[in-house]
């Protein structure tokens, strides 16, 4: 969403948005501990995203990279994607049983806005990787999935 100097709002279409999203990630702009792209190259909708957090150091998290997966709604970016572990990963604002990130508990999820994106999403989750609360916590083997 834009605001021009004559005080009108533009809403981004869905796949602009998308498209933008995935040409900063294919450039290496932002923030390097983590990574995202699409599933399939050939994928017109961008609907299925792969992710990747590389773990913050001093932490139980650190030198490990967690995958996920990101699912891109319709809606998007109105509302946030929809986010899962794929490695499977013990703290706070995921579900234990499906890698599920709790939208509640994220930052940046539970303060969504159609400005922010993928990248946003990511680094909140790293951020919760390394705040008190699941530094220390024991992680699953390394290598295993949900």
């Amino acid at each position: 969403m834009q605001r021009l100097p004559t005080g009108e709002t533009v809403i981004t279409p869905r796949n602009f948005k998308l498209l933008e999203e995935l040409e900063h990630s294919e450039k290496g702009l932002g923030d390097m501990s983590i990574s995202y792209g699409l599933v399939d190259g050939s994928d017109i909708f961008m609907g299925e995203w792969n992710g990747g957090i590389l773990g913050p150091h001093g932490t139980q998290h650190d030198s490990r990279f967690y995958e996920l997966r990101i699912s891109i709604p319709a809606d998007y970016p109105a509302i946030p994607p929809k986010v899962r572990f794929v490695s499977r990963i013990n703290i706070n604002c995921v579900d234990p049983k499906t890698g599920e990130i709790i939208y509640s508990k994220v930052p940046a999820t539970k303060n969504w806005n159609r400005n922010m994106g993928i990248e946003q999403i990511l680094i909140s989750l790293r951020v919760e990787m390394a705040s008190d609360a699941n530094r220390r916590l024991r992680q699953p083997m390394e290598g295993s999935t949900f």
